[in-house]
């Protein structure tokens, strides 16, 4: 969360400079961005962000520290807007409605036991938009410590490399404890489990996997010529992610990720990617509307 805020502070800032600059030539633009962009490295905990932007006709991609031309490297959680993109389309063309029990395309062995609260079982109540805002108190496999006081992200940020499958991912889940009862008002707790359960929706409905779906329904309508999902682990191409200090080379769970978080990108490419999101050109606009919705709640 920490760094979304900063790279959110910097997005800030970057979009003021801009605004500020609109009398100065193209170069002077560029050059200032350029510094804002090559102040974030500290060499502590960034050593090498990549940007994009785009406003009106002006593009500008840069790059800094240990970043170079057009890398690629694994984007995370931003995964999730491809999922996200996927269950409105399938939306829009009526395969699901965001109110959906998420019992209507899973399979019983799934949901049972997945989410019991205060010694009640609310695991047939959660519904597609649960899972979709992070308002289903669904616990988080990745971040979440069960008995031991241990995490998944504590044993990858130590260097212990390992996989798992969608089941395995679903069965620590339900080794935790939810947050809340689905649906609570005016509470959300984030949770990679939510965009685990999205992604076998997704494939259950269409009857391809979810990398299928990212091909077709998304990177090759946008042209993203330099956007994959990462599912091999002998593929180096991606730049390793860091954790404060410690760069972190773990194939085996940037391949387990999938649907919440096992894409792999470069900035232009994700400009393309978030401007067609937000202009309609992967499902209905007024969809947004919805969203905002549904995350007010």
């Amino acid at each position: 969360m920490k760094k979304i805020i900063f790279f959110l502070l910097i997005l800030l800032i970057i979009n003021y400079s801009v605004n500020s600059q609109e009398n100065k030539n193209m170069d002077s633009k560029e050059k200032l961005l350029q510094t804002v962009l090559d102040n974030t490295v500290d060499k502590k905990k960034v050593y090498g962000p990549t940007y994009a932007l785009k406003k009106d006709s002006f593009v500008w991609v840069g790059k800094a520290g240990n970043f170079s031309e057009n890398e690629l490297f694994f984007i995370a959680s931003t995964t999730k807007l491809f999922t996200t993109s996927i269950i409105l389309k399938l939306k829009s063309e009526g395969k699901l409605k965001l109110d959906d029990k998420i019992s209507n395309y899973l399979d019983t062995s799934i949901i049972e036991g997945l989410h019991i609260y205060k010694g009640k079982d609310n695991s047939f109540e959660l519904t597609v938009k649960h899972l979709l805002s992070h308002t289903s108190g669904l616990p988080d496999y990745f971040e979440d410590k069960g008995d031991n006081n241990v995490s998944l992200k504590n044993e990858l940020t130590e260097g212990k490399d390992r996989a798992w499958t969608f089941e395995q991912s679903i069965n620590l889940t339900k080794s935790l404890k939810p947050k809340f009862a689905p649906g609570t008002k005016g509470k959300a707790h984030y949770s990679d489990a939510n965009f685990q359960l999205l992604g076998k929706i997704i494939e259950n409905i269409t009857g391809t996997s979810f990398e299928e779906n990212c091909y077709n329904l998304i990177i090759k309508p946008l042209y993203l010529f330099n956007t994959y999902l990462y599912t091999d682990t002998s593929d180096n191409k991606p730049k390793n992610i860091y954790f404060k200090s410690k760069e972190l080379h773990i194939p085996k769970a940037m391949a387990s990720f999938g649907a919440d978080g096992g894409i792999v990108s470069t900035s232009s490419d994700l400009l393309v990617f978030i401007e067609a999101f937000f202009t309609g050109k992967l499902f209905p606009i007024e969809y947004i509307e919805d969203l905002k919705y549904i995350f007010k709640r």
